[in-house]
């Protein structure tokens, strides 16, 4: 009779052990998801600025919206990572969107968004797992 108690708390002691790791992979999984669709996101959002900055005589507000919208996607991405390299992408990138954002702000045109397009590279880069 004092077999069974033991076989319990080792047959518990293996379920757990098991759980454990199932539940840390399927976590890891769901934030590289998430990670990787809003890295996705970012990247249209570069794409629209690009396409906004060439076609800059017709609005300067695409510009401005392009911006927006990058801002929005790294605010889901610092508010939800803990990734320290993420995170350092991240604010690279949120430097690039305010000196191209300041540019504009000064009359210019064309800016420089070459620095927004490697910060974006980079966020695709920590995104992927692997």
């Amino acid at each position: 009779m004092k077999t069974k108690p033991k076989l319990r708390i080792a047959a518990a002691a293996l379920a757990a052990a098991l759980t454990v790791p199932a539940l840390t992979s399927c976590d890891a999984i769901s934030t590289a998801m998430d990670c990787a669709n809003t890295a996705v996101a970012i990247a249209d959002s570069v794409g629209d600025l690009q396409q906004a900055v060439s076609n800059a005589g017709n609005s300067i507000q695409d510009t401005q919206n392009a911006l927006d919208q990058i801002d929005t996607n790294l605010k889901k991405i610092k508010d939800t990572t803990g990734n320290a390299d993420l995170g350092k992408a991240v604010d690279s990138m949120s430097t690039a969107v305010k000196n191209v954002r300041t540019a504009v702000n000064n009359g210019d045109t064309t800016p420089d968004v070459k620095p927004i397009a490697d910060a974006a590279t980079e966020i695709s880069k920590v995104c992927t797992p692997g």
